[in-house]
């Protein structure tokens, strides 16, 4: 099924992007932080800080990029996002070269990269549905999730030791050429979208549309206070995390890379599991456990060393990142069989904004916490934090709702 998907050429030409994105990206995650542990002896504060800069686009203009996503091209979007991003990037290695590079540059590049990575993703995940059809978005949303957690099975050990021999600044030239690549790919994807014509629509109403129809859809209004919640204590514990493994532990960029790519792993083993897991809970009580059972095992984290011990980081790499895919492919097919396509990237773009809104608050909070209370301590905040997510939607209609009324939803509208 999903070899026959990745025979057609335009959804070829966005796996292809898709995947030269993800691996750039994965790399970010890894040596932007490191740029400033490392290079510029950051505090644990101005890591939170930069933690924070990554995702505080989401907040700030997450919710206008949807309903100015809906008004053009996607594809076009897309690629506009890309190329931005490459530029933005590689300002860094050439600054670090010059030896001009600070802490603040860092901020700005990832204010930069937040703005076109919020219009990037409303673009893309309102897109796959023109691509490949509603009734096939749960195989392009495997392939696509398949992607991802390949790249984070390699990105992060690739970077981790790109980083280590090339230096963090030098390391994110392969993200710069990653980005350029995938805006490339989608130059090529041939089928053309018909632009939505608005002619007097005031920006502020198209907005509100979209919040009023996620915030007004019970199991949508569910399904996003628990992505938030998880969100904003995971976030939180991604400051902590790095300068736990970095700092406290002395652990090389190589071995980070290896042991955070445990989470592309996991996320591998969650998109190839999906479908029977989906098939013997059923979609509304996937949604749920995928959380409730997952989240606990944050609580190994606060208890890894640097001996036998850095086994518990691997276990809960693995099963919190699977279980993420498999909340993720459920979820994001759902919301995007039941969206009407007008309303595709003003949905997308609510999401992100109340889901990913939350992590500059997470990130923030990290970085503070970690220098009053200790890295170890903020993880044990965190872990309780995420045990909570799931009790949103444990406690909504979804609990045991096995078939999503999707395909109802859309014949009513």
């Amino acid at each position: 099924m999903r070899v026959r998907l990745l025979r057609d050429h335009d959804f070829r030409g966005l796996f292809l992007a898709d995947s030269a994105s993800q691996v750039g990206s994965q790399l970010l995650l890894l040596a932007l932080p490191l740029v400033a542990v490392s290079a510029l002896h950051a505090s644990e504060f101005e890591v939170g800080l930069l933690a924070a800069c990554q995702t505080l686009a989401f907040v700030v203009i997450g919710l206008p990029a949807g309903a100015i996503v809906d008004r053009l091209r996607k594809r076009a979007v897309m690629m506009v996002s890309d190329w931005a991003r490459a530029l933005a990037l590689a300002s860094v290695p050439v600054a670090w070269w010059l030896d001009v590079l600070t802490i603040h540059q860092l901020y700005a590049v990832a204010l930069v990269l937040g703005v076109f990575t919020v219009f990037f993703d409303s673009a893309y995940l309102s897109y796959l549905p023109h691509l490949v059809g509603r009734e096939r978005l749960v195989e392009g949303n495997s392939v696509l999730e398949g992607v991802r957690t390949v790249a984070q099975l390699g990105g992060p050990s690739v970077g981790g030791y790109l980083v280590q021999f090339l230096t963090a600044p030098f390391a994110l030239v392969v993200t710069v050429l990653g980005y350029a690549w995938s805006g490339l790919c989608l130059a090529g994807i041939r089928k053309r979208e018909e632009r939505q014509e608005r002619r007097g629509a005031h920006l502020g109403k198209e907005i509100g549309e979209g919040v009023r129809f996620v915030l007004g859809h019970p199991l949508l209004r569910c399904i996003v206070a628990c992505a938030a919640t998880a969100n904003l204590f995971a976030s939180m514990a991604q400051p902590p995390i790095l300068l736990l493994l970095a700092r406290e532990l002395g652990l090389a960029a190589g071995t980070i890379g290896l042991l955070l790519a445990a989470g592309g792993l996991g996320g591998m083993i969650g998109a190839l599991v999906n479908r029977r897991v989906v098939a013997r809970f059923g979609q509304g009580p996937t949604i749920w456990l995928t959380v409730g059972l997952t989240a606990p095992l944050m609580f190994l984290v606060p208890w890894v060393e640097a001996d036998w011990r850095l086994g518990l980081f691997v276990v809960f790499e693995l099963c919190f990142a699977a279980g993420a895919v498999v909340f993720n492919i459920t979820q994001l097919s759902f919301r995007q069989a039941i969206t009407p396509e007008a309303l595709l990237g003003r949905m997308n773009a609510t999401f992100r904004f109340l889901v990913w809104g939350t992590m500059p608050l997470g990130g923030l909070a990290g970085g503070a916490l970690g220098g009053l209370i200790g890295v170890r301590n903020t993880l044990v905040v965190a872990a309780a934090g995420a045990c909570l997510a799931f009790l949103w939607v444990f406690a909504s209609p979804l609990r045991t709702m096995r078939e999503l009324p999707a395909r109802q939803a859309l014949a009513d509208r």
